[in-house]
């Protein structure tokens, strides 16, 4: 098992990091959608949607 960690050391560094990378993103987006935050930048005239999402604004 040591010797197949070792062998492996530098994929298990790469997914470790990936992993984090990934959950830090995840975080970050519920935290914003906990306060508020909204992933539209607001310019309603450049989105296919329109002023649907946001009232009509």
């Amino acid at each position: 098992m040591i010797h197949w960690i070792m062998s492996n050391i530098a994929t298990i560094i790469i997914c470790l990091v990936v992993i984090a990378v990934i959950a830090l993103a995840v975080f970050v987006l519920i935290r914003d959608k906990k306060q508020g935050k909204s992933t539209c930048g607001g310019n309603c005239g450049s989105c296919p949607m329109g002023g649907s999402c946001h009232g009509g604004r």
